[in-house]
């Protein structure tokens, strides 16, 4: 049976053109920082946003008449899929030229920006260019929501394509009736926490561009600092805990967000998943201050930096690595479990660890009860199938196969077998912190892998495989 005809790869086409647009975009606004700089790297952006703009309009063009067909799930998912391969590579190009990398590199440092991962391939941060340390904050702000979302938010029609895009995207949460409306709320909070980031953070003293930047990146739980010693660099705690807030209400659910103002604050307290995310945060700050001598700022930020998945860091890498093992075992156990689902995270997300343990105490439930009783299962007040059960089972499952993979190519690469652990929970949780400096000597071929890793991490995994499926279809003919 063949899952993928002609007609398949020519509506995956048409209505891929248009977010080819929408990169190349992306690929300009940084030319208006470049010029405020003086830097003269016009041309480097220019390029990779030409190029993806005239595949973009070729795809529509020659299409076109393919515009009216009925979208399916599965092409969301291919379309999205490659749009992201397709972004790493276009904003890959932008570091190429503009700062004079290999393509592997370049393509490396944007799928770490766009997915949210938030681990730099540069050794030295601050000697880049103004107009860079901007491109990579704006591609972490868009790849936040999602580059699909964001895309389609702006420059798509209402309709059931922007559906079956936004559902790609691993979105099920609706703020309102259609999918379009749904996106522009959620920019609408969005831009709304964005600017209240940078008016705090120009309020604890720091720079303009710092604000700027520091904002796109921790509301959107990227991570990714235009300093070499992160937020750690500022060694201010208002700047601390502003950023400690911004990395919360980025691993908040959207739909939360939306109803704080009608529930007065009540949705906040009822949310289910925001409970949870706080609970880990507070238990595992005060039993790892128990268990060793770390700074309880420095303990706070890092756990809350773990959970939501930023990366963000107030103290280097190195040293992060001398902390003790068990600190590391609950940081990475944060990191592989992330935030609240409909939010900024990435990593597996509280309501699928949630689901996960009811379905297996309901389970034990079952044996332990008289024979013939239905044991129901609930979340908030709501039942919840068996089939989700399952679900966040086999998607957990998925989850450490590829971990486990990833890290024991690691290891036959010859890297420490805890430090390649913990970079590989990482950069599938698309998190960004580090112990010691295994980014700066990976080989080619890891860092192709860590480039799929954080693909698959940032779309869930199933959008991936559906898409190479669906390429396997293609060469098997």
């Amino acid at each position: 049976m063949r899952y993928i005809n002609k007609t398949d790869l020519f509506i995956i086409a048409r209505n891929s053109g248009m977010l080819m647009i929408g990169i190349g975009i992306l690929c300009l606004v940084p030319i208006i920082v470049d010029l405020i700089y003086f830097e003269f790297n016009i041309v480097g952006y220019v390029i990779p946003a030409i190029i993806s703009v005239c595949a973009g309009f070729i795809c529509i063009k020659v299409f076109d008449k393919y515009s009216n067909h009925k979208m399916r799930l599965k092409h969301g998912m291919i379309i999205s899929s490659l749009s992201w391969l397709w972004a790493c590579i276009i904003c890959g190009l932008v570091m190429y030229f503009v700062t004079d990398i290999n393509i592997i590199d370049g393509m490396f440092e944007s799928m770490s920006a766009l997915t949210g991962s938030g681990i730099t391939i540069y050794s030295d941060v601050e000697v880049l260019p103004q107009s860079i340390l901007f491109f990579r904050a704006i591609q972490q702000w868009v790849g936040g929501l999602g580059v699909v979302v964001m895309i389609i938010a702006i420059l798509t029609k209402p309709g059931t394509s922007s559906a079956k895009l936004y559902q790609s995207e691993a979105r099920e949460d609706r703020i309102k009736p259609s999918t379009k409306a749904t996106l522009i709320q959620t920019i609408k909070i969005y831009l709304i926490y964005t600017a209240a980031g940078i008016i705090l953070y120009l309020l604890a003293g720091m720079p303009v561009f710092d604000s700027i930047c520091n904002t796109f990146t921790t509301i959107s739980t990227g991570g990714m600092s235009i300093k070499n010693a992160n937020i750690g660099f500022y060694q201010n705690d208002v700047i601390y805990f502003i950023t400690i807030v911004l990395m919360i209400l980025g691993a908040t659910s959207f739909l939360v967000h939306y109803k704080i103002i009608k529930t007065r604050g009540k949705s906040l307290l009822h949310d289910l998943q925001f409970k949870v995310m706080i609970t880990l945060i507070a238990a595992s700050t005060i039993i790892l201050y128990l268990a060793s001598n770390i700074i309880p700022i420095e303990l706070l930020f890092t756990v809350v930096s773990a959970v939501t998945t930023t990366g963000a860091s107030v103290q280097p890498s190195t040293v992060m690595g001398t902390w003790p093992p068990f600190v590391l075992i609950v940081l990475m156990t944060l990191m592989t479990i992330g935030g609240s689902s409909g939010s900024t995270v990435g990593a597996i997300k509280l309501i699928r660890v949630i689901t996960f343990f009811k379905g297996t105490y309901k389970h034990l439930r079952e044996i332990l009860s008289p024979e013939g009783r239905v044991v129901p299962l609930q979340i908030s007040g709501q039942k919840i199938p068996d089939k989700a059960v399952a679900q966040s089972g086999n998607y957990i499952t998925l989850y450490m196969i590829c971990i486990l993979i990833t890290w024991a190519l690691i290891c036959l690469c010859g890297h420490d077998p805890v430090v390649g652990l913990f970079y590989t929970m990482s950069i599938q949780g698309n998190v960004g912190l580090e112990i010691g400096q295994i980014t700066q000597v990976l080989q080619p071929q890891l860092k192709l892998i860590s480039i799929f890793n954080m693909w698959i991490g940032r779309l869930e995994i199933y959008p991936v495989l559906i898409t190479l499926r669906a390429i396997f279809e293609i060469f098997k003919r």
